[in-house]
């Protein structure tokens, strides 16, 4: 059986969030992981841009996690994950619009020029308090189920939160800690966050998810 090619890299949140949805999805795909400081060369002859994560689906090449998410979830949804529809679609791309760039410019800022790290976690918090104003009185960003804006925006929250845990935990967003802890926590995520090497040509098949033991 030949099988779609996902190339991925463990601690990217936009790969996290692909890894998620295919395992939800029931589909099931061969892993290769990348790493980025040393692309492999089958990884940048599929997709130049040289971004994780990538499906390689015969002809079809997926680049951008959002459309894998719905390349996956498309195809099976057994947990109704888009039951929100556009509504999450929209703030998902709202977490990229939004709420990334001031991450990376909090959490990476002697990559830029004249960038005040504290003025840009003040930036991206703001998404974060609309998040936990969301949550309050229901578990998940959309009602009482997790769906696929959670899965989607949680990898970046994480991400954030990691940066400075007890400054994160120090603030007024009760709701967004519960909701990012529970996340954390939880068997879906754990399952999606075993290491593997990195992948070189020629290696053993790696399924993902990996079938159950025998």
């Amino acid at each position: 059986m030949t099988r779609p090619i996902l190339y991925s890299f463990r601690r990217c949140p936009y790969a996290m969030r692909a890894r998620l949805s295919i395992a939800a999805s029931g589909l099931q795909v061969e892993l290769r992981e990348i790493l980025l400081r040393d692309k492999a060369a089958a990884f940048l002859a599929a997709s130049p841009k040289g971004t994780v994560p990538v499906v390689v689906n015969g002809d079809q090449v997926i680049e951008e996690s959002l459309d894998v998410m719905e390349w996956a979830l498309g195809q099976s949804d057994p947990e109704n994950l888009l039951y929100a529809g556009s509504q999450a679609r929209e703030l998902i791309l709202r977490c990229e619009a939004e709420f990334k760039g001031h991450l990376d410019r909090f959490k990476y800022a002697v990559r830029y020029e004249d960038v005040d790290p504290e003025t840009e976690r003040k930036l991206a918090s703001t998404y974060l308090l609309e998040l936990n104003q969301r949550l309050d009185g229901q578990a998940y960003l959309f009602g009482d189920r997790i769906g696929m804006a959670d899965i989607g925006i949680a990898p970046f929250v994480r991400q954030f939160a990691n940066t400075d845990r007890a400054w994160f935990d120090g603030q007024d967003w009760p709701d967004l800690i519960r909701w990012l802890d529970g996340f954390i926590d939880s068997d879906r995520f754990q399952s999606i966050m075993t290491k593997y090497p990195k992948w070189e040509e020629g290696d053993p098949v790696t399924l993902f998810p990996a079938p159950p033991p025998e």
